[in-house]
């Protein structure tokens, strides 16, 4: 008989820790029903069935939950009924956040569409990368961003024009009360494709199913029922990354109030957080430290504010003791997740768990982990480093287009390595220590060293080049270029990072430059990064 360690979850007998969490049960798998519908049921046994939805945080424009399922039913009338659009057809996402998108995410689900959103900052050719991966047939953009869309099978609908607020307004005809139940969406059936650079340098579109979300969603109901009021959430995360995405289907399901920014602003922030009474800030570490560091949090009453979420990167000990320090009534809670696996596989779900400090929380229902030895495959137990495994219902369906990667990433019978080196305590806690990935985390957006070595090399004056990321206090990890000039190059720190800002997104820049005389590698050409990063940090890059 299998043994289970209550502590943490772990079986000596299968090497693998199950989560000690409680779960809700989940639907059926072969029940059709798409991940908004299994969001707005949840949302219907609400203590709170017509509570404000969606707060635009500059404007203080508000959207009653009400309001919200009859506008994202209008639209998806409207996208069926006059675009015909159909189950498994692709939408191609670019803009920054705004009330819209909610709206926008939930009718596409209902009806089977593919969202695929992007960062309204990425540069023309990822882009059309991307668009390569996804092959959508209909774009919905912004009139700052529409002009870096190629043309589609459907002409572009702008989100900031009254042609897109007459289609949520307008009801269709054909619209009946059974709407919901017309479109018989599969859980197995993709309902996003977001996207993740890898080290090579070619971004990797991950396909998640209404499955995944519908699995991540039921994770957060457990402790509903223990407010008295609804959360008023504030999202500084971008809706297009994992962490907004997944988000928005979460709070939702959980009647929160959405507080909606354009592009995070601390003074803004915090005037939202006073004049909205938000309860809980989402968002990555650079929020964390903009918090600790920029005394205008004084000038605003915070009194409502009850935690803030960070995610993205990990946050190191002396942020998490001064945040502490200046906000001694509010709690910090971090969490571990992917774009893999559809959001947070580890969470702090209690103000307790939250004073383990450097951990990322406890496994999420539903999951199980393995902590891997990445020499012998050994699974190992708690206590000891080694890659990180995961599998359940929040796993990714695959890489789109890229059997290899999927292959590479999803192993055995159906595990996700995470390339991620960690150790789960005695207590079940997860520690992440360092990434077997070479992945650069800038303010937990993604970027592949790969892609800026290819450009640094492209330069005539540049021999060699490596990129490594560097400490950052603030951003959590800058790109760092380690470059070999010609001997008679006057290249200087500053020409390298103009050449490299020119050709990428903005969080993709070169923030410091070390010239050395050689790039350390093995004998089968591959950098060494981990001797560079090694270096760096000892400041003896000069020496190389």
């Amino acid at each position: 008989m299998e043994t289970v360690d209550p502590r943490n979850g772990y079986s000596g007998a299968t090497k693998t820790f199950q989560s000690i969490r409680p779960t809700v049960p989940l639907p059926a798998e072969k029940t059709c029903l798409s991940a908004s519908a299994y969001s707005l049921s949840l949302k219907a046994n609400s203590r709170w069935p017509d509570a404000t939805a969606i707060i635009d945080s500059h404007t203080g424009h508000r959207v009653s939950y009400s309001e919200f399922t009859r506008l994202t039913q209008n639209l998806a009338s409207f996208l069926t009924t006059h675009l015909k659009l159909t189950i498994g057809q692709t939408a191609f996402i670019l803009s920054p956040n705004s009330t819209s998108i909610p709206i926008l995410y939930f009718s596409l689900l209902s009806i089977g569409v593919i969202i695929s959103p992007a960062n309204p900052v990425s540069t023309i050719s990822d882009i059309s990368r991307q668009i390569h991966l996804s092959n959508p047939v209909i774009a919905f953009a912004t009139s700052a961003t529409f002009h870096k869309l190629p043309t589609l099978h459907y002409p572009t609908i702008l989100l900031d024009s009254p042609e897109f607020e007459s289609m949520m307004l307008q009801q269709q005809q054909q619209q009946t009360r059974s709407f919901s139940l017309s479109y018989q969406v599969s859980q197995s059936d993709t309902a996003a494709v977001l996207y993740s650079s890898g080290t090579t340098g070619q971004v990797k579109g991950v396909e998640l199913t209404h499955r995944n979300l519908i699995a991540i969603t039921s994770s957060y109901q457990v402790n509903n029922n223990l407010r008295e009021t609804p959360s008023v959430v504030m999202y500084t995360a971008p809706f297009f990354h994992v962490i907004g995405f997944f988000y928005c289907i979460k709070s939702v399901s959980l009647s929160e109030t959405i507080v909606v920014m354009n592009r995070f602003d601390l003074k803004k922030m915090c005037r939202a957080v006073q004049d909205y009474k938000v309860t809980q800030i989402v968002g990555a570490p650079p929020v964390v430290v903009a918090m600790i560091k920029d005394s205008a949090t004084a000038e605003f009453n915070l009194e409502s504010l009850e935690m803030v979420g960070s995610g993205g990167a990990p946050l190191g000990k002396d942020v998490i003791a001064t945040f502490k320090a200046k906000f001694p009534d509010k709690e910090l809670f971090q969490g571990y997740g992917m774009t893999e696996t559809a959001g947070a596989i580890f969470r702090s779900t209690s103000p307790e768990e939250s004073l383990r400090w450097g951990s990322v929380g406890k496994l999420t229902g539903h999951c199980e982990a393995r902590i891997v030895d990445p020499e012998s495959g050994n699974a190992l137990p708690p206590g000891k480093l080694g890659e990180l495994w995961i599998r359940g219902p929040l796993v990714m369906k695959g890489y789109i287009g890229n059997a290899q990667a999927t292959s590479e990433t999803l192993v055995g019978d159906g595990w996700l390595r995470t390339g991620d080196l960690c150790y789960i305590d005695k207590e079940g806690f997860l520690f992440v220590v360092d990434r077997l990935k070479e992945l650069i985390k800038y303010k937990g957006y993604q970027v592949p060293p790969a892609e800026l070595e290819q450009l640094l090399q492209s330069h005539p004056e540049i021999i060699d080049a490596a990129v490594i990321p560097f400490p950052d206090e603030e951003a959590g990890e800058v790109p760092m270029a380690c470059v070999v000039k010609h001997s008679e190059s006057r290249i200087t720190e500053s020409l390298v990072m103009d050449f490299i800002a020119k050709q990428v997104a903005p969080y993709k820049k070169i923030r410091r430059v070390w010239f050395v005389t050689s790039i350390p590698k093995s004998a089968a050409g591959k950098i060494l990064r981990k001797d560079l990063r090694k270096a760096a940090a000892q400041g003896s890059l000069s020496k190389l």
